[in-house]
Protein backbone atom coordinates (compact mmCIF):
# COMPACT_ATOMS: atom_id res chain seq x y z
CA UNK A 1 0.00 0.00 0.00
CA UNK A 2 0.97 3.58 -0.63
CA UNK A 3 -0.15 6.63 1.03
CA UNK A 4 -0.66 10.39 0.15
CA UNK A 5 -0.68 12.55 2.87
CA UNK A 6 -2.31 16.30 2.28
CA UNK A 7 -2.58 18.73 5.36
CA UNK A 8 -5.26 21.76 4.81
CA UNK A 9 -6.85 24.76 6.43
CA UNK A 10 -9.58 26.77 4.88
CA UNK A 11 -9.42 25.99 1.44
CA UNK A 12 -12.58 23.98 -0.15
CA UNK A 13 -11.33 24.77 -4.11
CA UNK A 14 -8.07 23.94 -3.05
CA UNK A 15 -8.62 20.38 -1.79
CA UNK A 16 -11.08 20.01 -4.40
CA UNK A 17 -8.34 20.60 -7.30
CA UNK A 18 -5.79 18.10 -5.38
CA UNK A 19 -8.30 15.51 -5.05
CA UNK A 20 -9.43 15.35 -8.54
CA UNK A 21 -5.93 15.06 -9.69
CA UNK A 22 -4.89 12.02 -6.54
CA UNK A 23 -8.01 10.16 -6.92
CA UNK A 24 -7.31 9.11 -10.84
CA UNK A 25 -3.91 7.97 -9.74
CA UNK A 26 -2.54 5.09 -11.94
CA UNK A 27 -1.25 2.82 -9.47
CA UNK A 28 -2.78 -0.24 -7.58
CA UNK A 29 -6.47 0.07 -5.96
CA UNK A 30 -4.68 -0.03 -2.44
CA UNK A 31 -3.74 3.82 -2.34
CA UNK A 32 -4.53 5.33 0.53
CA UNK A 33 -5.52 9.24 0.52
CA UNK A 34 -5.05 11.01 3.63
CA UNK A 35 -7.00 14.44 4.05
CA UNK A 36 -5.65 16.36 7.37
CA UNK A 37 -7.91 19.46 8.31
CA UNK A 38 -6.26 21.56 10.25
CA UNK A 39 -9.09 23.49 12.11
CA UNK A 40 -10.83 24.51 9.21
CA UNK A 41 -13.61 27.13 10.16
CA UNK A 42 -15.52 26.91 6.34
CA UNK A 43 -16.81 24.39 4.41
CA UNK A 44 -13.58 22.56 3.70
CA UNK A 45 -14.67 19.83 5.19
CA UNK A 46 -17.91 19.22 3.38
CA UNK A 47 -15.77 18.96 0.38
CA UNK A 48 -13.47 16.24 1.70
CA UNK A 49 -16.73 14.02 2.98
CA UNK A 50 -18.01 14.29 -0.90
CA UNK A 51 -15.23 12.84 -1.69
CA UNK A 52 -14.95 10.41 1.00
CA UNK A 53 -18.02 8.62 0.36
CA UNK A 54 -17.33 8.86 -3.48
CA UNK A 55 -13.82 6.79 -3.02
CA UNK A 56 -13.49 4.20 -1.08
CA UNK A 57 -9.99 5.12 -0.27
CA UNK A 58 -10.54 8.58 0.57
CA UNK A 59 -10.52 9.25 4.54
CA UNK A 60 -10.67 12.56 6.21
CA UNK A 61 -8.57 13.34 9.54
CA UNK A 62 -8.53 15.79 11.46
CA UNK A 63 -5.83 17.95 13.47
CA UNK A 64 -7.18 20.65 15.75
CA UNK A 65 -4.60 20.92 19.16
CA UNK A 66 -1.63 22.28 17.04
CA UNK A 67 -2.06 24.53 14.12
CA UNK A 68 0.08 24.55 11.46
CA UNK A 69 0.93 22.15 8.86
CA UNK A 70 3.45 19.77 10.00
CA UNK A 71 1.30 18.77 12.87
CA UNK A 72 -1.06 18.07 10.08
CA UNK A 73 1.19 15.95 8.32
CA UNK A 74 2.55 14.38 11.33
CA UNK A 75 -1.57 13.26 12.04
CA UNK A 76 -1.68 11.54 8.68
CA UNK A 77 1.44 9.54 9.67
CA UNK A 78 0.35 8.57 12.32
CA UNK A 79 -2.93 6.77 10.38
CA UNK A 80 -0.82 5.93 7.26
CA UNK A 81 -0.66 2.26 6.75
CA UNK A 82 2.15 1.64 3.81
CA UNK A 83 5.59 1.77 3.30
CA UNK A 84 6.29 4.77 1.28
CA UNK A 85 4.31 7.85 2.16
CA UNK A 86 3.84 10.59 -0.32
CA UNK A 87 3.35 14.53 0.45
CA UNK A 88 1.35 16.99 -1.33
CA UNK A 89 -0.11 20.54 -0.75
CA UNK A 90 -4.16 21.21 -1.24
CA UNK A 91 -3.99 23.59 -3.69
CA UNK A 92 -1.77 21.37 -5.84
CA UNK A 93 -2.32 19.25 -9.08
CA UNK A 94 -0.71 16.44 -10.51
CA UNK A 95 -0.82 14.27 -13.50
CA UNK A 96 -2.34 10.80 -13.23
CA UNK A 97 1.23 8.85 -13.69
CA UNK A 98 2.62 11.31 -11.25
CA UNK A 99 3.11 8.55 -7.90
CA UNK A 100 3.64 6.00 -10.44
CA UNK A 101 6.76 7.67 -12.26
CA UNK A 102 7.82 9.09 -8.58
CA UNK A 103 7.85 5.65 -7.24
CA UNK A 104 9.76 4.22 -10.11
CA UNK A 105 11.90 6.76 -9.62
CA UNK A 106 12.59 6.25 -5.92
CA UNK A 107 13.24 2.03 -6.92
CA UNK A 108 15.19 3.13 -9.61
CA UNK A 109 17.50 5.67 -7.43
CA UNK A 110 17.61 3.61 -4.46
CA UNK A 111 16.52 6.27 -2.58
CA UNK A 112 14.61 6.62 0.60
CA UNK A 113 13.83 10.09 -0.20
CA UNK A 114 12.84 11.83 -3.05
CA UNK A 115 11.99 15.41 -4.56
CA UNK A 116 9.64 15.61 -7.47
CA UNK A 117 9.86 18.55 -9.59
CA UNK A 118 7.64 21.64 -8.66
CA UNK A 119 6.58 23.19 -11.59
CA UNK A 120 4.61 26.86 -10.86
CA UNK A 121 1.85 27.54 -12.79
CA UNK A 122 -0.06 31.24 -13.09
CA UNK A 123 -3.48 31.43 -12.17
CA UNK A 124 -3.36 35.08 -13.16
CA UNK A 125 -0.57 37.36 -15.10
CA UNK A 126 0.33 39.79 -11.93
CA UNK A 127 3.93 40.99 -11.66
CA UNK A 128 3.77 39.26 -8.22
CA UNK A 129 3.02 35.91 -9.86
CA UNK A 130 5.66 36.13 -12.68
CA UNK A 131 8.06 36.96 -9.88
CA UNK A 132 7.09 33.92 -7.87
CA UNK A 133 7.01 31.36 -10.59
CA UNK A 134 10.52 32.84 -11.47
CA UNK A 135 12.10 32.35 -7.81
CA UNK A 136 10.32 29.46 -6.11
CA UNK A 137 11.08 26.01 -6.00
CA UNK A 138 14.66 24.87 -7.41
CA UNK A 139 14.20 21.58 -5.59
CA UNK A 140 17.03 19.75 -7.14
CA UNK A 141 19.33 22.39 -5.79
CA UNK A 142 17.95 22.13 -2.27
CA UNK A 143 18.42 18.40 -2.40
CA UNK A 144 21.80 18.82 -3.80
CA UNK A 145 22.75 21.80 -1.54
CA UNK A 146 20.98 22.04 1.31
CA UNK A 147 19.59 18.06 1.30
CA UNK A 148 15.91 18.61 1.67
CA UNK A 149 12.80 18.72 -0.45
CA UNK A 150 9.95 20.83 0.07
CA UNK A 151 6.74 18.51 1.60
CA UNK A 152 4.76 20.15 -1.17
CA UNK A 153 6.16 17.40 -3.60
CA UNK A 154 8.07 14.90 -1.68
CA UNK A 155 8.02 10.65 -0.86
CA UNK A 156 9.58 8.97 1.77
CA UNK A 157 10.35 5.99 3.17
CA UNK A 158 7.67 4.50 6.42
CA UNK A 159 11.56 3.27 7.89
CA UNK A 160 13.10 6.60 7.73
CA UNK A 161 10.39 8.28 9.91
CA UNK A 162 11.10 5.71 12.33
CA UNK A 163 14.58 6.28 12.74
CA UNK A 164 14.78 9.77 12.55
CA UNK A 165 11.05 10.90 14.01
CA UNK A 166 8.42 12.64 12.61
CA UNK A 167 8.27 16.69 11.17
CA UNK A 168 8.76 19.23 13.79
CA UNK A 169 5.43 20.41 14.39
CA UNK A 170 6.93 23.35 16.71
CA UNK A 171 7.72 24.75 13.51
CA UNK A 172 5.11 27.03 11.70
CA UNK A 173 7.83 27.15 8.46
CA UNK A 174 10.78 25.19 7.74
CA UNK A 175 10.44 22.30 9.19
CA UNK A 176 10.82 20.50 5.57
CA UNK A 177 14.66 21.46 5.66
CA UNK A 178 14.83 20.68 9.44
CA UNK A 179 13.61 17.02 8.27
CA UNK A 180 15.68 16.36 5.44
CA UNK A 181 18.76 17.44 7.27
CA UNK A 182 18.06 15.11 9.75
CA UNK A 183 17.00 12.55 7.25
CA UNK A 184 20.44 13.30 5.47
CA UNK A 185 22.86 12.96 8.87
CA UNK A 186 21.54 9.93 9.40
CA UNK A 187 22.92 8.52 6.25
CA UNK A 188 19.71 7.97 4.33
CA UNK A 189 19.54 8.46 0.38
CA UNK A 190 18.33 11.19 -0.87
CA UNK A 191 17.18 11.41 -4.65
CA UNK A 192 15.45 13.78 -6.85
CA UNK A 193 12.50 12.41 -9.71
CA UNK A 194 12.58 15.05 -12.80
CA UNK A 195 9.93 13.37 -14.70
CA UNK A 196 7.20 13.21 -11.49
CA UNK A 197 5.94 16.95 -11.71
CA UNK A 198 3.61 18.76 -9.10
CA UNK A 199 1.87 21.34 -10.37
CA UNK A 200 1.82 24.43 -7.61
CA UNK A 201 -0.22 27.97 -8.19
CA UNK A 202 2.09 30.96 -8.00
CA UNK A 203 1.18 33.39 -5.48
CA UNK A 204 0.02 36.29 -7.59
CA UNK A 205 -0.83 38.73 -5.48
CA UNK A 206 1.79 41.26 -3.19
CA UNK A 207 -0.09 40.60 0.31
CA UNK A 208 -0.14 36.81 0.15
CA UNK A 209 3.81 36.34 -1.13
CA UNK A 210 4.30 39.11 2.06
CA UNK A 211 2.69 36.87 4.10
CA UNK A 212 4.28 33.63 3.53
CA UNK A 213 7.86 34.97 3.64
CA UNK A 214 6.97 36.71 7.03
CA UNK A 215 5.80 33.51 8.13
CA UNK A 216 9.75 31.62 6.66
CA UNK A 217 11.43 34.28 8.80
CA UNK A 218 9.45 33.53 11.86
CA UNK A 219 10.52 29.87 11.32
CA UNK A 220 14.09 30.52 11.16
CA UNK A 221 13.57 32.04 14.33
CA UNK A 222 11.94 29.10 15.72
CA UNK A 223 14.67 26.54 13.88
CA UNK A 224 17.31 28.91 16.16
CA UNK A 225 15.33 29.03 18.99
CA UNK A 226 14.86 24.47 19.07
CA UNK A 227 18.31 23.83 17.17
CA UNK A 228 21.16 26.65 18.63
CA UNK A 229 24.06 24.28 17.55
CA UNK A 230 22.98 23.73 14.03
CA UNK A 231 21.24 27.15 12.95
CA UNK A 232 22.75 29.38 15.69
CA UNK A 233 21.73 31.19 18.73
CA UNK A 234 18.31 33.53 18.02
CA UNK A 235 19.04 37.22 17.96
CA UNK A 236 20.91 37.35 14.74
CA UNK A 237 19.37 36.25 11.31
CA UNK A 238 21.51 34.18 8.37
CA UNK A 239 22.84 35.98 5.76
CA UNK A 240 20.75 35.83 2.84
CA UNK A 241 21.74 33.01 0.46
CA UNK A 242 20.74 29.84 -1.07
CA UNK A 243 19.51 28.36 -4.28
CA UNK A 244 17.27 30.75 -6.43
CA UNK A 245 14.93 30.35 -10.11
CA UNK A 246 16.88 33.34 -10.94
CA UNK A 247 19.40 33.07 -14.16
CA UNK A 248 21.32 35.21 -15.80
CA UNK A 249 19.78 34.24 -19.52
CA UNK A 250 16.51 34.87 -18.05
CA UNK A 251 17.29 38.04 -17.19
CA UNK A 252 18.60 39.10 -20.78
CA UNK A 253 14.83 38.08 -21.53
CA UNK A 254 13.22 40.60 -19.37
CA UNK A 255 12.69 44.22 -20.11
CA UNK A 256 14.82 46.83 -17.85
CA UNK A 257 11.31 47.73 -16.12
CA UNK A 258 10.59 44.45 -15.49
CA UNK A 259 14.06 43.84 -13.71
CA UNK A 260 13.81 46.77 -11.65
CA UNK A 261 10.62 45.38 -10.57
CA UNK A 262 12.35 41.92 -9.82
CA UNK A 263 15.34 43.60 -8.21
CA UNK A 264 12.36 45.84 -5.61
CA UNK A 265 10.45 42.81 -4.72
CA UNK A 266 13.44 40.77 -3.45
CA UNK A 267 14.28 43.35 -1.65
CA UNK A 268 10.99 43.29 0.10
CA UNK A 269 10.53 40.18 0.52
CA UNK A 270 13.90 39.76 2.29
CA UNK A 271 12.45 42.56 4.37
CA UNK A 272 9.61 40.66 5.29
CA UNK A 273 11.48 37.74 6.08
CA UNK A 274 13.64 40.27 8.24
CA UNK A 275 10.46 41.31 10.28
CA UNK A 276 9.08 37.91 10.56
CA UNK A 277 12.59 36.67 12.42
CA UNK A 278 12.53 39.71 14.74
CA UNK A 279 8.81 39.35 15.24
CA UNK A 280 9.35 35.84 16.70
CA UNK A 281 12.45 37.11 18.41
CA UNK A 282 10.43 39.33 20.46
CA UNK A 283 7.09 38.06 20.48
CA UNK A 284 7.09 34.78 19.81
CA UNK A 285 6.45 31.76 22.25
CA UNK A 286 8.65 28.97 22.75
CA UNK A 287 5.73 25.82 21.84
CA UNK A 288 6.98 23.53 24.93
CA UNK A 289 3.55 22.33 24.95
CA UNK A 290 4.64 20.80 21.58
CA UNK A 291 6.70 17.59 21.89
CA UNK A 292 9.74 17.92 19.77
CA UNK A 293 10.30 14.71 17.55
CA UNK A 294 11.89 11.47 18.66
CA UNK A 295 13.13 8.28 17.42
Amino acid sequence: MKSIIIPVFNDPRGIQSVLNSVCCQSVPSDLQILIVDNSSTDNTRDVINEYATKYDNVHLLVENEIQGSYAARNKGLEHATSDVLAFLDADETVDEDWLETALAAMDEQNADYLGCRVELTLPEDTLVGRYNARTGFPVKQYLEQEHYGPTCALLVRREVFDDVGHFDARLISGGDREFGERVHDAGYKQGYAEDAVVYHPARTRFKSLAKKNFRVGRGFCQKQRYYPDRYGKPGLPPRPDGPSGDSDEDDEALSLTTRLAFTLLSITMLACRGFGYYYEFFFGEARDDIPAPTR
